[in-house]
C-alpha cells in the first residue's frame, strides 16, 4: 500500500465526508451552485422536448461542456447522437459544426487552409469547421491517422495551426466524436493514446419501449418540436468556474486514487485474480478526469460537494477506454468494463 488512506479502513460518517476537516462555508457555496446552475434545468427541459429519453447521454455531454473534457459517443446508428449535440448547442446559443469523417478526408478539411486570391495576388487563410464551440466529429474512426492527429492537436492544445500561424479556438471548445461499434470495414481504430484524450466514453443503448412509443408520437406530428434558446455561453463559462470550486473531501480523493491504482496494481488491493487480465491500467489522466467529472455531476444536481455516488456514476465512462485487457481476458470474454466493475465491487466506499 502507499501513503494514502487505507481503503480497507472503516468507512467514515457521511457528515464528515461532506464537511471534511477543512474550513469551508458549504452553505454559501451551495447557494452559489444553485444560483449559477439554475439554467441547467431549463436546458435539460428544452433538450427533452426534442430528444426522447437518453437523459444519461445528455447529462454526460453537459459534464463535458462544464469541464472542458471531450467526449466519445459510441452507439449504433439512429440513437439521436447527432441530434442531441445539435439541440444542446441551440439551447445555449453556441456555434455548432458537424464534420462527417471519411477515408479521403484531409487535415486541411477540418483545420482550414491557405488560399491564393487571384484578384489581390495575396494568400488568405480560410478557417475550417473546428472553429466552433461544439464540434461533432461524426464517425471519427473513418478518418485516416493524419486527420485524427490534426484533431488531437485541437483537442489537447485548444489551438489550430494554419500555415505558419497558430489560432486559438473558441472558448468553450468541445469535441464530441461518435463511432459505430458494429461496423469495422473501412475504419481506422483510434489508438489507445488518442482514446486517453477523451474524458468520457459514453455508450448509448437502445431506448425503452415507452420512450420509443413517445418518440413515434412526437415525430408523427406536422410540427417537429424545436428547442428554444434558454441560456448563454456566458452562463456556461460562469458555471465552469463554480464547478472547479466544488468541494471534494480527502477521503473521496483517496477513493478516486485507489480506484485508478487498483487497475495498475490489483495484487496490492487483494485482486490478484485480475492481474493476468489487465495489460495496462488507467493513466493518471483518469484520476484527474474522474475528479473533474464528479464535480460537474454534483453541480448538475445542485450540490456543492462530491459524494462517492458521483464517482460510481461516472467511473465506467471515465475508465472503460483507459483500461486495456490482455489476450487472455479477450479469450475469456472479459472486457475492461468487467474489470472496472470488479474493482468497484471489492474496494470499500468511504
Amino acid at each position: 500500500m502507499d501513503t494514502l488512506r487505507d481503503p480497507f479502513a472503516p468507512p467514515l460518517p457521511v457528515a464528515e465526508v461532506v464537511a471534511g476537516p477543512q474550513t469551508l462555508d458549504v452553505s454559501a457555496l451551495s447557494e452559489e451552485v444553485v444560483k449559477t446552475g439554475a439554467f441547467l434545468d431549463d436546458v435539460f427541459a428544452q433538450v427533452g422536448r426534442v430528444v426522447v429519453g437518453q437523459r444519461e447521454m445528455v447529462e454526460r455531454v453537459m459534464i463535458g461542456l462544464l469541464t472542458g473534457g471531450h467526449c466519445l459517443i459510441e452507439g449504433v446508428p439512429g440513437l439521436a447522437k447527432t441530434l442531441t449535440v445539435k439541440t444542446l448547442a441551440q439551447t445555449i446559443n453556441a456555434s455548432f459544426q458537424r464534420i462527417q469523417f471519411t477515408p479521403d478526408l484531409l487535415p486541411a478539411d477540418i483545420t482550414g487552409t491557405i488560399i491564393y486570391n487571384m484578384h489581390t495576388g495575396q494568400f488568405t487563410q480560410k478557417r475550417g469547421p473546428l472553429f466552433a464551440n461544439l464540434v461533432l466529429a461524426d464517425e471519427v474512426n473513418r478518418a485516416p491517422a493524419k486527420v485524427q492527429s490534426a484533431l488531437l492537436e485541437a483537442m489537447q492544445e485548444r489551438q489550430v495551426t494554419i500555415g505558419d500561424t497558430t489560432h486559438r479556438l473558441p472558448d468553450p471548445f468541445l469535441v464530441l466524436a461518435t463511432q459505430n461499434p458494429i461496423e469495422q470495414e473501412g475504419t481506422f481504430p483510434l489508438p489507445e493514446a488518442q482514446l486517453d484524450r477523451f474524458m468520457l466514453l459514453i455508450k448509448v443503448s437502445y431506448p425503452s419501449a415507452s420512450d420509443e412509443r413517445e418518440m413515434l408520437d412526437l415525430m408523427s406530428t406536422l410540427e417537429v418540436p424545436v428547442a428554444n434558446e434558454c441560456a448563454t455561453i456566458d452562463q456556461v463559462r460562469a458555471a465552469r468556474r463554480i464547478v472547479q470550486s466544488i468541494y471534494i473531501d480527502d477521503r473521496v480523493r483517496d477513493y478516486i486514487v485507489h480506484l485508478v491504482q487498483a487497475t495498475r496494481r490489483p495484487r496490492d488491493y487483494g485482486l490478484a485474480e485480475l492481474a493476468p487480465l489487465i495489460e495496462y491500467g488507467a493513466s493518471p489522466r483518469a484520476t484527474l478526469c474522474l475528479a473533474a467529472a464528479a464535480r460537474a455531476h454534483a453541480f448538475i444536481r445542485h450540490r456543492a460537494y462530491v459524494t462517492p455516488d458521483d464517482i460510481k456514476a461516472l467511473a465506467m465512462d471515465v475508465m472503460r477506454h483507459r483500461v486495456c485487457v490482455t489476450y487472455e481476458a479477450e479469450a475469456e470474454d472479459v472486457t475492461s468494463e468487467d474489470v472496472v466493475r470488479r474493482i468497484f465491487e471489492y474496494l470499500p466506499v468511504p
